[in-house]
């Protein structure tokens, strides 16, 4: 059986830089990835464009060159493989962590594929894995798509758009461009005020003119073979339809967390239970970094910002190995 310090889940950006800090701490480590690596950004659309400059995405202290000053995902996936690749990090991919049961005061951590018996875990799991569902009828639908790719699939199709974020607002311009007839649903009254600075105005325009129809105030609530329902402030609409982009968010993997054991809070958000000086959980040693420690409240935590939670977890480590 495998033995480590640090046994980290996610292969993410975050969970790179863990890789990177366990490693120049002398501590043994592995990652674990049920995915491919940075899966979370294999995943987003092929033609998107980083709100952060390269340079705040950088780990490791490797320069992050791009050809413009943000970044593109195809970008991204170079840089971080070659990070990996420089620091020679200890990865398995396509392997998920099923389990954990406390061995003499370790982890007895059992993935897919083998088990390890490690003295401390690093949860870094993001927030991309599962989509908020909307739970209406006929979400199950397979021309119903929460993860949006390619607008060229799109093109010459009815395609509906939920929401108004960056991802909504990126999808209903490339669709539009590809000869799609776009329409959007939004909740609130307005585009959302997060979306790129540089996005914003073109989709603003594309509705002032019309070329995409917006319902504001409004909300998807049923979904058939061929049409849509849309409940407005004024009546219900019925709308022919041969595709539903819900790009209604994500969340983390709230079942796997209590899984591990890790205690959520009470409201909303459910926060994951961790001390922000350690990021160490609830449960002794078995800590959290990036993205996932913000629950549902997906705006708290960034590439950029969260960096420092390796910083924070090794030192923590590496305190309890001196005492």
């Amino acid at each position: 059986m495998e033995q480590y310090d640090i046994l980290i889940i996610g292969a993410g950006p975050i969970g790179l830089v863990c890789g990177i800090k366990a490693n120049a701490a002398g501590l043994s480590y592995i990652i674990i990835e049920k995915g491919c690596l940075v899966n979370s950004l294999y995943n987003y659309p092929q033609n998107m464009t980083f709100f952060s400059t390269s340079e705040k995405l950088e780990i490791g202290e490797v320069p992050f060159v791009s050809n413009s000053p943000k970044p593109t995902r195809e970008e991204a996936l170079e840089y971080y493989r070659r990070v990996a690749l420089k620091f020679e990090l200890n990865i398995n991919l396509f392997e998920s962590v099923n389990g954990l049961e406390n061995k003499n005061g370790e982890y007895l951590v059992k993935t897919s594929k083998k088990s390890y018996l490690v003295k401390n875990i690093i949860i870094s799991t993001g927030f991309y894995d599962l989509p908020s569902l909307m739970n209406i009828p006929g979400e199950e639908l397979t021309k119903v798509k929460h993860y949006y790719k390619n607008p060229h699939f799109y093109a010459m199709q009815k395609v509906l758009v939920v929401g108004a974020s960056n991802s909504s607002v990126d999808a209903a311009l490339e669709c539009y461009r590809k000869g799609a007839e776009v329409t959007m649903v939004i909740r609130g009254e307005k585009i959302n005020d997060r979306v790129k600075y540089w996005v914003r105005p073109d989709i603003i325009n594309r509705i002032e003119e019309g070329s995409i129809k917006a319902y504001f105030n409004s909300s998807l609530s049923k979904v058939s073979e061929q049409e849509v329902e849309i409940e407005t402030p004024e009546n219900k609409i019925i709308l022919d339809n041969d595709f539903v982009l819900a790009l209604t968010g994500y969340e983390p993997n709230f079942d796997f967390l209590k899984k591990m054991g890790v205690a959520l809070s009470d409201d909303e958000y459910k926060y994951p239970e961790h001390n922000l000086l350690t990021m160490e959980t609830n449960r002794k040693g078995i800590y959290l970094a990036g993205v996932v420690c913000g629950g549902m409240d997906t705006h708290l935590w960034f590439i950029e910002n969260s960096r420092i939670h390796a910083d924070l977890i090794i030192e923590d480590i590496l305190k309890k190995v001196k005492n």
